[in-house]
């Protein structure tokens, strides 16, 4: 794993930063491209998703996670 990368991403007109390793953040750019989606646009849907005690970047971690659960077969 690498350490995480701080980039800028843009929700509801307001600007915000996201530290994520660069697996997740290509993982995430994937997901948004087969949904057809720009990855502010996916951000935004998961940044309203999100509880109140959980901070955006371990929401989109999870949503990666669920995301991969969700296509792998279960045994």
């Amino acid at each position: 794993m690498s350490r995480p990368v701080k980039r800028s991403l843009t929700l509801n007109g307001h600007r915000t930063s996201v530290s994520l390793e660069e697996e997740f953040w290509r993982a995430f750019r994937r997901i948004a491209e087969a949904r057809g989606l720009p990855v502010n646009a996916l951000a935004a849907e998961i940044d309203a998703d999100r509880g109140a005690y959980t901070g955006l970047a371990t929401a989109i971690r999870l949503f990666v996670l669920k995301d991969l659960q969700a296509r792998v077969p279960p045994r």
